[in-house]
């Protein structure tokens, strides 16, 4: 069995980006939902992320996405993430609202509009130098809706020489995360459609240009673990996305469909060593909440990833292997379940108590006031929000 004083470290240690856009305004294609306290700036976003840190230990990190998080200066937002007991983490670049983008960003067959979309990554990587960001996350909605509409081949040369110049932009420590989605908003073809489509780009690209796999971008059924145990052999899982879906890219709080899905995924994560902070696999998450309370919501996130953390740790990896090597198969199957069907809150509870939080986390941000502050101050503005 693993040694509890490791898998306690390993909990300790574990980092969890929230999403900006996650603490804003969101809903469905017919409404967005506003809720009394949201965010109206970047700042107030940062205070929320701020929260859910201090409640579970294991959130520092929050992701930007521009131009909703623009600001007049980045340097003050990363001295007030600082000041407030976080960081500022992944930028994400945005080439799917503006009205040019009709037709695709980078894979658009007007260089005119190509060009604007390539000048704003390559903004988005200024702000990273400004806000010492690592990451560059890239998701791009392009595709087509109908045969004919545009050529194939000649998208994915468009793709390729854009993805070079901002790649070539980059700075010796920041890296190009290249996300993927199976279809939405093109439903004929997707310029970078799935994992093996942003791999092979990322190879041409080089070691600085890896995958990022959202956990709700994939066709029913797709096995996700075996896609991550894939990229960390090759030394090319940049990070995750983590959300839950029950039928597309459903955005909800992480395991709230499928647990066991992500203990499986979370399991080959520890089992090839993608824990270990020299791999560089960031664990982000990429939801919105639309009818539930939006810290809470990512507090719960949060709590969710960590307990399908603890249970992949607590994996017998000796015992794992061995049923494996005598080919028993209902043998190596119960190690797996038997780590799944292990109550690991109490272990959890323990961890956070050691560290001096509450056990509790959604315990604790009730109790500290925050939500009753900020509906009563945050009166007035425009709330952010899908576009803002």
């Amino acid at each position: 069995m693993p040694e509890l004083r490791a898998v306690k470290t390993a909990l300790k240690s574990q980092v969890i980006e929230t999403p900006s856009w996650g603490y804003g305004n969101s809903g469905t294609r017919f409404k967005v939902f506003a809720e009394p306290g949201v965010p109206r700036d970047p700042f107030e976003k940062v205070d929320d992320a701020a929260q859910v840190h201090a409640v579970t230990g294991v959130a520092p990190v929050v992701s930007l996405h521009i131009p909703w998080d623009r600001v007049e200066d980045y340097t003050a937002l990363a001295r007030h993430a600082k000041e407030r007991g976080v960081r500022l983490g992944a930028i994400n670049a945005n080439t799917f609202q503006d009205d040019v983008y009709r037709l695709g960003s980078v894979a658009h067959p007007d260089p005119k509009v190509r060009r604007k979309a390539v000048d704003h990554l390559l903004e988005c990587v200024d702000i990273m130098d400004t806000t010492g960001s690592r990451d560059l996350k890239l998701w791009f909605a392009d595709g087509t809706n109908y045969p004919g509409q545009d050529d194939i081949t000649a998208r994915q040369d468009r793709l390729a020489e854009a993805l070079a110049e901002v790649y070539a932009r980059l700075g010796a420590e920041q890296r190009m995360l290249l996300e993927y989605k199976l279809f939405e908003p093109s439903f004929y073809t997707t310029d970078v459609p799935d994992w093996g489509t942003s791999y092979a780009h990322c190879l041409a690209l080089g070691e600085r240009a890896q995958v990022v796999v959202d956990t709700g971008h994939h066709a029913p059924g797709t096995n996700i673990e075996f896609i991550v145990a894939f990229l960390l052999r090759q030394k090319k899982l940049g990070g995750f996305d983590f959300n839950s879906r029950f039928y597309a890219d459903d955005d909800l709080m992480a395991g709230a469909a499928d647990p066991f899905q992500l203990f499986r995924i979370l399991h080959e994560v520890a089992k090839n060593g993608g824990f270990a902070p020299e791999t560089g696999v960031a664990f982000l998450l990429d939801q919105c909440h639309n009818i539930e309370g939006k810290i809470p919501a990512v507090i719960r996130s949060v709590m969710n990833v960590q307990e399908a953390t603890a249970k992949a740790l607590l994996v017998d990896l000796d015992a794992l292997r061995a049923a494996q090597a005598a080919g028993d198969v209902l043998g190596g199957n119960a190690v797996l379940m038997d780590a799944y069907n292990t109550d690991v809150r109490p272990l959890l509870a323990e961890v956070r108590a050691e560290q001096g939080l509450d056990p509790d986390p959604l315990a604790a941000y009730r109790a500290s006031g925050h939500q009753q502050r900020i509906v009563a101050d945050r009166v007035g503005g425009t709330q952010a929000g899908w576009g803002a």
